[in-house]
């Protein structure tokens, strides 16, 4: 497998702003038009890996494409177009400056703060008495900061409305949206035999200043998912449950002593295991999707994008 795309570099017609995140790359087309291409880098703990995951970009993008058509009749989303497999299109929304995560299950940055001995995430209180992977009695929402660069950092409701972040009718709606939200993916992922154990979700306001989902959702980029059938026997007996998430990346870099801070290096990435990390993208697609995974032609990839989104541009 190669031909990943990890750079994009295009100059499209009435295009004003180039914007280069971890993952993705947004071109901004005549002010109002954003051009979200879902690039084959991958990120953890806030740096960009050296090598491209095939298909990766692809898979991110058709996932969020499926819930947020599923979702539209929760919330406003940014979305219009899907020109290729790897680029959405649609309305330029002026952000909130914090992501809002919602837990359903200790794991992860909750676990990792829970086993060394805060019971206070964000502001909300954590039962007593839980393992790793246990399910929450309820969903908890643990917003971060939306950081340009760098690491985004754990913020409190208080905080949020005391600096002003997110005004407080604004933020009451993004608690609604993401409870919603969080239920129709727990739905979703339950008719495909999955557990959706927690997920971030970012809005913004439109040009009318409508509240609007924006971003990608529901992707193993920005979700968790365990698998639904053995979990609690998982749980019970002490073993590690299967995630189906970007998580299981995460504990490869921790396991070759990489966690992003100063003076570790990024440990190399054989073909062997970025063709691993490829397969569980695939597999979470047909997981969450139902649908059998079609690999799009990679031969010039940069080329089929470029002409993909011109075509579209010129209708």
């Amino acid at each position: 497998m190669t031909n990943t795309i990890t750079k994009t570099q295009f100059n499209f017609p009435g295009q004003t702003k180039l914007y280069k995140g971890k993952v993705r790359d947004v071109y901004t087309v005549n002010e109002d038009t954003l051009i979200m291409i879902a690039t084959d880098r991958i990120s953890a703990f806030d740096h960009v890996l050296p090598k491209g995951i095939p298909y990766k970009g692809q898979v991110l993008n058709q996932i969020a494409s499926t819930f947020l058509k599923a979702t539209t009749d929760i919330v406003p989303n940014w979305l219009e177009a899907t020109p290729d497999p790897s680029v959405s299109v649609g309305k330029r929304c002026e952000p909130f400056k914090v992501e809002m995560v919602i837990r359903g299950y200790l794991t992860g940055h909750a676990w990792r703060e829970y086993r060394d001995g805060k019971r206070i995430l964000c502001g909300v209180p954590m039962p007593e008495g839980m393992k790793e992977n246990d399910k929450f009695p309820e969903p908890i929402i643990t917003p971060t900061t939306k950081a340009e660069v760098g690491h985004d950092e754990d913020i409190t409701r208080e905080e949020i409305l005391a600096t002003g972040l997110v005004a407080e009718q604004d933020y009451i709606v993004l608690e609604n949206y993401t409870r919603a939200l969080f239920e129709r993916g727990t739905e979703m992922a339950a008719e495909r035999g999955l557990l959706l154990v927690d997920t971030k979700y970012e809005f913004g306001t439109d040009k009318n200043d409508i509240i609007t989902l924006i971003d990608e959702i529901h992707t193993p980029d920005s979700s968790r998912y365990f698998y639904k059938e053995g979990y609690q026997e998982k749980q019970n007996n002490g073993e590690k449950q299967k995630q189906l998430s970007k998580e299981f990346v995460r504990q490869w870099l921790i396991e070759n002593g990489f966690q992003g801070k100063e003076g570790q290096n990024i440990p190399f990435m054989t073909d062997e295991f970025v063709n691993s990390v490829s397969e569980r993208y695939i597999e979470l697609f047909e997981y969450i999707t139902g649908e059998k995974f079609i690999k799009q032609e990679v031969e010039d990839v940069l080329n089929r994008v470029e002409n993909n989104i011109l075509s579209y541009l010129g209708k």
